[in-house]
């Protein structure tokens, strides 16, 4: 209900049915339970599940082979229902074989078929190359088309009988992490079924339930696995020290490399990097002093909304970061946060002082409202791209956030009152160090 609910009943796709690997309930009166189940769900009307690789045992169904490719083949002449030439007259023709001589689509008992196809599409497939000719045991010509193994998937059924079970899970997590405890992991190959008929190669992935972590693993192992840049995003309530014991240790050591209990070196995921936040309350009201520490608490927000990580002066300088940070990856993606509106003219001193690569800085300000301080950029507004903080944040809350209930005048009054004397008690500086960072080289950032 709670599925339907969010996500809408009429985007529900279906439930797939897993074997567990083992059946519980081993003490009990009642039917032991050897399965679970995974309800799929769309957040839009018209998407389509992808396909799974196939199988060792499906490639070997592809036992011919051409210039193109292994292969394998199917009839031309229709089977199953509407397979009679009344059912489809323009689809009872001839199609020559290669000694020239006419073939007709004859069911079993000799009743005149049909083929798949019409006349046009049958020429095409010739002069692809896509028809195969080969006699029966009565020396009848008999019509197949091709289709080849290469770049083909399978539909995912809603039975999953091979995917590993809980026990292979639970071996997983102790090879990466020896001596934890956490009872119900997930199989790594089922989260990576999952992610691959579900995913692109550049989705954002969220499991809101993390546990041990499965989820990051997989999608780590996924892009390894066929060059994605997937992103994943993991929420749990470190629970008896979940978050750091298991969901983190698991997955730094995935990325680092890690040597299992039985001695055997496990080569590390190394492209991808690992962070983890802790939640904080912040008060909804809009005074001064709460909207610059929502501010500073969304920095590291940004750097996961702008995938940027890496902290660096700022055109040669060091900066005070209380006043602002500035990250850039080296490869053109850049952000410059400013918490200290009033330094905004130095900043940008700084940045028309350095010579212009063509490559637009995102730039984050601090603002009471909407305007991001645009007439203070003139300077080098070719070169920035600004946003005004906090009020975008307040509108991404606005969105899913319940209404707020209005409060009397008198309390109206008071908190007004209270915010105008916490503003100006605020001794705002411009304090660019110890040392006078801006102006001197080194420092620390």
């Amino acid at each position: 209900m709670l599925c339907d609910e969010t996500l809408g009943n009429n985007n529900f796709l279906g439930m797939i049915t897993r074997a567990t690997g083992t059946t519980t309930g081993q003490d009990t009166g009642s039917l032991g339970k050897a399965c679970d189940y995974i309800l799929v769900y769309s957040k839009q009307d018209n998407y389509k599940i992808g396909g799974i690789p196939l199988s060792e045992k499906d490639l070997s169904r592809y036992s011919l082979k051409d210039k193109k490719g292994n292969f394998s083949i199917l009839q031309l002449r229709r089977t199953g229902g509407e397979d009679r030439r009344e059912d489809r007259p323009t689809m009872f023709f001839p199609i020559q074989a290669p000694d020239g001589s006419d073939v007709y689509p004859y069911g079993p008992t000799g009743y005149e078929s049909r083929w798949r196809v019409g006349p046009q599409k049958v020429l095409q497939m010739l002069k692809d190359d896509l028809l195969y000719f080969k006699k029966d045991k009565n020396g009848n010509w008999k019509v197949y088309y091709k289709f080849y193994s290469d770049n083909k998937t399978k539909r995912p059924s809603n039975l999953w009988t091979e995917v590993d079970g809980n026990k292979k899970a639970q071996i997983e997590l102790k090879n990466v992490v020896p001596d934890v405890k956490f009872e119900t992991p997930k199989p790594l190959d089922l989260i990576l079924k999952i992610l691959q008929i579900t995913s692109s190669k550049k989705s954002t992935v969220l499991d809101f339930f993390a546990g041990s972590g499965t989820t990051l693993h997989a999608t780590m192992q996924l892009n390894a696995e066929d060059g994605g840049h997937r992103k994943c995003i993991l929420v749990t309530n470190n629970e008896n020290n979940i978050c750091e014991e298991v969901t983190y240790e698991r997955n730094k050591r995935v990325i680092q490399g890690y040597t299992t209990p039985k001695g055997e070196e496990v080569e590390g995921l190394h492209d991808n990097n690992l962070r983890y936040y802790r939640t904080t309350l912040l008060s909804r009201d809009k005074s001064v002093k709460n909207m610059r520490q929502l501010v500073r608490l969304a920095t590291d927000m940004l750097c996961i909304k702008n995938d940027i990580y890496t902290e660096a002066p700022f055109c040669g300088k060091n900066i005070n970061p209380n006043i602002a940070r500035y990250f850039d990856n080296g490869q053109g993606n850049r952000m410059l946060v400013i918490y200290e509106e009033r330094a905004i003219q130095l900043l940008v001193q700084l940045m028309a002082q350095t010579e212009d690569d063509g490559i637009k800085t995102m730039v984050y300000v601090f603002s009471p409202g909407a305007d991001p301080y645009t007439d203070d950029f003139e300077d080098v507004a070719e070169r920035v791209k600004l946003c005004a903080l906090p009020s975008a944040i307040y509108e991404a809350y606005k969105r899913v956030l319940p209404k707020r209930k209005p409060k009397f005048l008198d309390e109206a009054l008071q908190e007004m009152k209270a915010q105008a004397e916490a503003e100006a008690n605020v001794q705002q500086t411009l304090d660019f160090g110890e040392n006078d960072n801006m102006n001197e080289e080194g420092g620390e950032a």
